[in-house]
């Protein structure tokens, strides 16, 4: 279509300037045999020739502007379908992408307790060692899907509906709380806790906030294995500011994808040959919290490799 609008202007230019050489002709024979002009020369200094010259110059100035516009309206359509595609795509992606992960991440659990139901139901005599094994592997697998659960509850309440539940929080000791949980979780797991003394607390979301840590801290861990060494850090950071480090050893995030990342359902690489278990919630739930509390949070590259987020939030009176 642009070679055709381009090859059309073209034509159209040539044929204006066909008529305006038949206008001038015609004028010129007309005006000689009149008498009105001695020469050919003073035949340009007339009136009327100027004036046919003008029109054509704003014939083809008319052309050249309607094949631009005509142009840059179809560039501009192709743009925007092209846009609108790309986000269709992505879309599709993304619900792929979750479909894959959320049948993975719900299958696991459910088989697990199932297995050790069977286990007990056709075996009646178990060693207690072994039943409490059984009893600790089916409990594990039951925190699985209630945590799967409530991050899927939980990202459909940030859309629209939720709302913080305002108290003080000791956020140091929340982090220490969170790293634990996660310590107790990934065996292999060096974290760090490094907490400044005499914070101001913060007043948000308890519930809301563990949720971040724990997610962060969770990431830092399963895309560092098979030895991670974890960084948690909260400092002062201005009067009434709060800074919050998370930095790991792992495979790190391309530049490409730092954008992406804190979207819905979406995990860097692909479901098909990805071997990290998640649903692609845990980033985009971390963001919505921060920003729900007042606060900002970026991510950037660890040295001399790994992931390292930075989240600042907004404490309670000023030091």
């Amino acid at each position: 279509m642009l070679l055709a609008f381009g090859w059309w202007s073209v034509l159209l230019l040539r044929k204006n300037e066909e008529a305006h050489v038949a206008n001038v002709n015609e004028l010129a024979y007309r005006m000689a045999v009149e008498r009105r002009i001695e020469a050919p020369a003073d035949f340009r200094e007339t009136q009327r020739y100027r004036d046919l010259t003008s029109q054509f110059e704003r014939q083809q100035a008319m052309i050249i502007g309607e094949a631009v516009f005509l142009v840059l309206s179809l560039a501009g359509g192709i743009y925007l379908l092209f846009r609108s595609l790309r986000q269709e795509i992505s879309a599709a992606q993304q619900q792929r992408n979750f479909l894959l992960s959320i049948t993975h991440e719900l299958k696991s659990p459910l088989a697990g307790i199932r297995l050790v139901l069977e286990t007990f139901q056709k075996r009646k005599e178990l060693k207690p060692e072994i039943q409490q094994k059984l009893s600790t592997n089916a409990l594990a697998e039951t925190d699985r899907l209630t945590a799967l659960v409530n991050d899927l509850l939980l990202s459909a309440k940030l859309e629209n509906v939720y709302q913080i539940n305002e108290e003080e929080v000791d956020l140091g000791s929340l982090i220490q709380d969170a790293a634990d949980q996660v310590a107790m979780k990934y065996k292999t797991a060096n974290i760090h806790v490094d907490i400044e003394t005499d914070l101001r607390p913060v007043v948000g979301d308890r519930l809301g906030l563990t949720s971040v840590a724990v997610n962060l801290l969770e990431n830092a861990a399963k895309y560092s294995q098979p030895n991670p060494v974890i960084h948690t850090s909260l400092q002062r950071g201005g009067a009434r500011e709060l800074i919050w480090e998370v930095s790991d050893n792992g495979i790190g995030i391309p530049d490409r994808e730092k954008r992406r990342i804190w979207t819905k359902f979406y995990r860097v690489g692909s479901e098909d040959t990805r071997k990290t278990k998640g649903t692609g919630l845990g980033l985009y739930i971390v963001k919505r919290l921060v920003e729900r509390h007042g606060g900002t949070l970026e991510v950037m590259d660890n040295e001399p490799k790994g992931t390292k987020f930075m989240i600042y939030l907004p404490t309670k009176g000023a030091d």
